[in-house]
């Protein structure tokens, strides 16, 4: 994005004079994100992800996302994006975009997350499960959800294109079904409790500045299992550089989540199964990037074929851990 177009943008979204050249920032592996200093304040630009946002429900989507991020930034430390011509999303020359107050503080690496950390952001994600979104009216489009992805489709079209990752596919296609299986059977016993959360609270989405964490990027927020969610966080707060899961933490993360909701039960198994529902659906997507069906350039390709390898190693090491989590989960609580 040119210099010339991010001045029209603040003009067009009233944030004042660019006193500073536009720096590009991380943002994760959907979006690009930029922070600009104004003669206002400074501020975060994240623009949304064209292919994404062809999507026929991609703009309710995240309407809805930061609603649910504005409710409750009235009572836990969220950050939604600012509403600029009385709407949280922002359109110029056919692309949208979110803004951000800039926000001083950092993320937290595995080896710096502290059993404080985990139990801190616990609470926090007891509260936003507690929190009543009624006036919202967001329906649940995740209770009927079956997943009916087609696996020997992709791994046919990765032949034809000569994809890098064919042969893992290949190695792990009955592993796939077998997960897929599953997490349909989960999906359609823990249907019936669902809450509204973030949905993808690991350390990337939390800024912290000193001791005091703020919840960021709630794209991906809507409804979920609570246990499931419980579970999936706790995993995310964690797990140590090498992937396996420190116990203090991952109890930690649970116990401060107790604080507020008492005693836990549940069928840790089918719990865990449902953990592998958003894995499977970043798989698919990123299939399609690298397979150019859902993509819209070649850094984003590129981008889609490094995390298909690395997701489908991800779930083979979620896969590995889940019967220890189950012995831990059924054990302890």
């Amino acid at each position: 994005m040119s210099n010339i177009q991010f001045k029209k943008l603040c003009g067009k979204s009233q944030l004042g004079e660019i006193i500073s050249s536009p720096a590009a920032v991380s943002g994760g592996l959907l979006h690009k994100m930029y922070v600009i200093e104004t003669s206002q304040g400074k501020y975060a630009i994240k623009i949304l992800n064209p292919q994404i946002m062809m999507r026929a429900e991609a703009m309710q989507n995240y309407i809805h996302s930061e609603k649910i991020a504005n409710l409750l930034s009235n009572t836990i430390p969220a950050l939604p994006a600012k509403k600029c011509n009385h709407t949280f999303i922002q359109e110029f020359e056919n692309v949208f975009y979110l803004i951000f107050d800039w926000i001083d503080g950092h993320c937290l690496k595995p080896n710096e997350i502290e059993t404080d950390h985990c139990e801190k952001i616990g609470t926090i994600l007891a509260d936003i499960h507690k929190a009543d979104f009624s006036e919202l009216n967001i329906l649940d489009e995740r209770s009927n959800y079956e997943m009916q992805t087609d696996w020997d489709h992709y791994l046919h079209k990765g032949k034809e294109s000569n994809s890098e990752w064919v042969k893992l596919l290949l190695e792990n296609m009955k592993k796939l079904k077998s997960w897929t299986k599953i997490t349909n059977e989960s999906v359609k016993l823990l249907a019936s409790n669902h809450v509204i959360s973030h949905r993808d609270l690991d350390p990337k989405n939390v800024m912290w500045n000193f001791d005091n964490p703020i919840l960021i990027d709630w794209e991906s927020a809507g409804h979920i299992n609570p246990l499931q969610d419980l579970i999936e966080t706790a995993i995310y707060w964690s797990k140590m550089k090498v992937g396996d899961i420190d116990k203090k933490r991952f109890f930690a993360f649970i116990n401060g989540y107790k604080k507020r909701t008492g005693i836990l039960e549940a069928n840790w198994k089918m719990v865990l199964a449902n953990g592998f529902w958003g894995k499977l659906g970043w798989l698919e997507y990123n299939l399609k990037r690298s397979l150019w069906i859902e993509c819209s350039d070649e850094e984003e390709q590129q981008l889609g074929t490094s995390q298909v390898i690395s997701t489908i190693n991800a779930i083979n090491q979620y896969s590995d851990m889940t019967p220890k989590l189950e012995n831990w989960l059924n054990n302890e609580l």
